[in-house]
């Protein structure tokens, strides 16, 4: 088959942020995602377009437009927050993000009424079931077809930076599952979820395409659930590794982390530079370490096996992308990557809100909310 991909302009980006919808007094999460998404709905049922429905109706999605910088991306989201919280306010709902809900039980969760995801719920069942999960996407716009693999490989050598500096999912069902983000584990027992399939050329994805369409595995490219994988409808390359962002400033700091990843890899191949490419069990390891220890991963590094500490890592990458962050206009929001590595992850600040009020999580539920407002973490 033939998998066209978009024209984008280069580095553009985008932002996709996934936000639980929470009970404003008791901090468990609420199934008024219909109510939220009807309301937002022109005069003529026309959805809009910021604000999306997800597999659950504890969940909507705040979509930014297309942008050359962070920062304006970042004002998309704050306004279609503010558009949201219009809705969710008089219901006494209040907006929450992290990789899952410090409490809340999967079991009493309900789908989104959607031929898609009652597909998806009949297949996959109990996992499926499962999937209280939220998380954020970024798409970067790639010029030239011929470059989404090779970056892609580039950008998979950093997922464990990533990973751990976004990783916000370490209780599930109100238990400390013992790691950092047990979002990125739980996701990857979805079919076609996980790490990316080693692919050469775009012919080996358009030949991997078609065999999932002709064994109906998928019914479309956007049910691949790579967590990197290229966006032919928009032309861009998605990065889809990170756990849902409790806060906007975090959140920018890691867009502007992988707009400038996939800048610097991007100016490196018109330069005919050799880009990143770890082996795939490097990369599943990177996966298990950043998803179990969070900040205090050990990472692999290269394909000779050398390894080093994630935050130790980060700062040296802080100081190699900085002439691409200048290009992009994102100097400011890459350095809020710092703010992160010293005022600690979202994982590690629930865990102390936590240690505080004797393990009662409810306590971390109103603290992800009060980090939602302010935008920035509180502890």
């Amino acid at each position: 088959m033939v998998l066209p991909f978009a024209q984008s302009r280069r580095s553009t980006i985008g932002i996709e942020w996934e936000l639980a919808l929470v009970d404003a007094d008791t901090g468990d999460l609420r199934q008024v995602a219909r109510t939220v998404l009807d309301a937002l709905a022109a005069d003529d049922g026309t959805p809009h377009p910021h604000v999306h429905q997800e597999l659950l109706l504890n969940t909507v999605e705040i979509v930014s437009g297309v942008h050359e910088r962070v920062a304006d991306a970042g004002r998309d989201l704050r306004r279609n927050i503010d558009v949201v919280r219009d809705i969710t306010g008089p219901l006494r709902v209040e907006l929450m993000c992290a990789g899952t809900h410090p409490f809340a039980q999967w079991d009493h969760q309900k789908v989104t009424d959607k031929e898609r995801y009652n597909t998806l719920i009949d297949r996959t069942q109990w996992w499926g079931r499962q999937m209280l999960i939220y998380g954020v996407h970024v798409h970067v716009g790639i010029e030239d077809r011929a470059k989404v693999l090779p970056l892609m490989r580039a950008v998979l050598a950093y997922f464990g930076h990533l990973q751990a500096l976004s990783a916000s999912s370490p209780f599930w069902g109100a238990k400390d599952t013992g790691y950092a983000s047990n979002r990125a584990l739980m996701f990857q027992q979805l079919p076609t979820a996980g790490l990316p399939f080693r692919l050469e050329g775009w012919e080996d994805l358009e030949r991997y395409t078609d065999d999932m369409l002709h064994t109906g595995v998928i019914d479309d490219f956007s049910e691949v659930r790579w967590d990197i994988r290229p966006s032919p409808r928009f032309g861009t390359l998605e990065v889809r590794i990170c756990d849902g962002t409790p806060t906007l400033s975090e959140l920018l700091a890691i867009a502007a982390l992988t707009q400038c990843l996939v800048e610097h890899y991007s100016a490196e191949l018109d330069a005919g530079r050799a880009l990143p490419d770890l082996p795939q069990w490097f990369l599943q390891e990177n996966k298990w370490r950043s998803a179990r220890y969070g900040m205090d991963a050990i990472l692999i590094l290269d394909e000779k096996g050398d390894e080093e500490l994630v935050t130790t890592d980060v700062r040296r990458l802080l100081e190699m992308l900085a002439p691409a962050a200048e290009r992009l206009g994102c100097s400011d929001q890459l350095a809020d990557v710092e703010s992160i590595i010293t005022g600690g992850a979202s994982y590690q600040r629930q865990r102390e809100v936590a240690r505080r009020h004797g393990g009662d999580l409810q306590p971390v539920a109103f603290s992800l909310v009060e980090e939602m407002h302010a935008g920035r973490p509180l502890l």
